[in-house]
C-alpha cells in the first residue's frame, strides 16, 4: 500500500484547538499505524489525464486536495463516533493506465480489509478503478452512476468518457443492477442511450429524477439485491448555480439539495462500499462554492453512516 499512495499534507487537517468547537480535521486520522482500526476510509485520485484525452478542461487534478480542505474545516457534530482514516492520494506518475491500476489496487484492498471508501476525484474516468477494485472482491454489485453524461464512449484510449463501457464490457457491471440517473439528453449521444437500452440497463434523464423524487426512487432502487453498492457522483449532475467549478458546465441540473439526499441514502445503506465524488474542477470554481459542497455531501454521507450504523 506504501508505494502505491502519497500521504496528503498536513497543512490540510484544519485544527481549530478549540475544545467547545472540534472540526473534522481534529478527529480524522492519517497515520498508518491508526489505518487497521478506520471505518471509513478517504482515498484521493489527483489526476485529470483522462479529461484531457475527451478534451474536457483541465483542472480537476486539483480537486481532491480542495475538497481536502473545505471539508476537514467542518465541525464534527455527530461525527465523533466514527473510525475515518485518510489514506492520502494514489500516485499519479505515468500514463493513465498505470494510475488506473494503481487506484484498482487500493480500493481492492481496502474494500478487502472490511472497510468504506470515499474517493475524491479527479476525473471520471476513476470510476473504472473504482468499481472494478470493488467488483474484483465483491462482485454481485449494485451500481449508480449520477452524472450528466453516460460515460460509455466507445474511445480508445480510455478517458474521462469511458468509465462504465469498460465496466460493462469486461464484466464488473451487470446490465441490470446498473443505474444511469441524472443524464441530459442535449449532452449524450442517442448512439451511446441506444447501446445501454440494448444491453437492458435503465437510464432515468435529471428530469425524471427530479419529477420522482431523490427518495422515491431510491426506495424502489435499493430493495434490488446486491452484497455491495458502488455510487459514482459526477458533481457536473448538479446545475451550475450550485456546482460551478467542474470539468463540463452543466446549465440545468440536480440541486444541492437532491444532492444531499442522495448522500444521506447512500451513508445508511450498510451495503455501500464505495462512494465516489469526481469532476471538481478548483480552476472554475467560484469563492470555492463547488469544492464546499462536495465536502458537505461527504460530511453527510459519514453523518448517515454514523447514523445507519456500520
Amino acid at each position: 500500500m506504501r508505494d502505491l499512495r502519497t500521504a496528503a499534507s498536513a497543512e490540510l487537517f484544519y485544527k481549530r484547538n478549540d475544545p467547545n468547537d472540534k472540526r473534522l480535521g481534529e478527529i480524522v486520522s492519517s497515520d498508518l499505524a491508526y489505518y487497521e482500526e478506520a471505518e471509513l476510509v478517504i482515498l484521493g485520485c489527483p489526476q485529470d489525464e483522462g479529461v484531457k484525452r475527451n478534451k474536457g478542461r483541465l483542472g480537476a487534478a486539483e480537486a481532491p486536495d480542495a475538497i481536502r480542505e473545505q471539508l476537514y474545516k467542518l465541525g464534527v457534530w455527530g461525527l465523533e463516533p466514527v473510525k475515518l482514516f485518510d489514506l492520502g492520494n494514489t500516485r499519479t506518475e505515468g500514463s493513465l493506465e498505470d494510475i488506473h491500476e494503481r487506484q484498482q489496487q487500493l480500493v481492492q484492498q481496502v474494500i478487502k480489509e472490511g472497510k468504506r471508501l470515499i474517493v475524491l476525484g479527479g476525473g471520471n474516468d476513476i470510476s473504472y478503478p473504482d468499481a472494478s477494485g470493488l467488483a474484483l472482491e465483491l462482485p454481485d454489485l449494485l451500481a449508480f452512476n449520477i452524472d450528466a453524461h453516460f460515460d460509455v464512449r466507445a474511445d480508445s484510449p480510455r478517458n474521462s468518457g469511458t468509465p462504465y463501457r469498460q465496466l460493462l464490457d469486461e464484466g464488473f457491471l451487470k446490465p441490470e443492477t446498473f443505474f444511469e440517473l441524472g443524464f441530459q439528453p442535449y449532452a449524450n449521444s442517442p448512439i451511446y442511450f441506444e447501446y445501454l437500452n440494448t444491453l437492458g440497463v435503465t437510464c432515468i434523464a435529471r428530469q425524471d429524477v427530479q419529477k420522482q423524487g431523490i427518495t422515491s426512487l431510491f426506495e424502489k432502487l435499493l430493495k434490488i439485491p446486491a452484497q455491495a453498492i458502488f455510487w459514482g457522483f459526477d458533481m457536473d449532475v448538479l446545475s451550475a448555480a450550485d456546482a460551478p467549478g467542474v470539468s463540463a458546465l452543466n446549465p440545468v441540473g440536480l440541486n444541492s439539495k437532491d444532492a444531499l439526499e442522495l448522500a444521506n441514502l447512500a451513508g445508511q445503506d450498510k451495503r455501500t462500499r464505495v462512494f465516489e465524488i469526481s469532476e471538481v474542477n478548483p480552476r472554475f470554481d467560484l469563492d470555492n462554492r463547488t469544492s464546499r459542497l462536495a465536502a458537505v455531501i461527504i460530511w453527510q454521507f459519514i453523518h448517515a453512516f454514523i447514523k445507519g450504523g456500520s
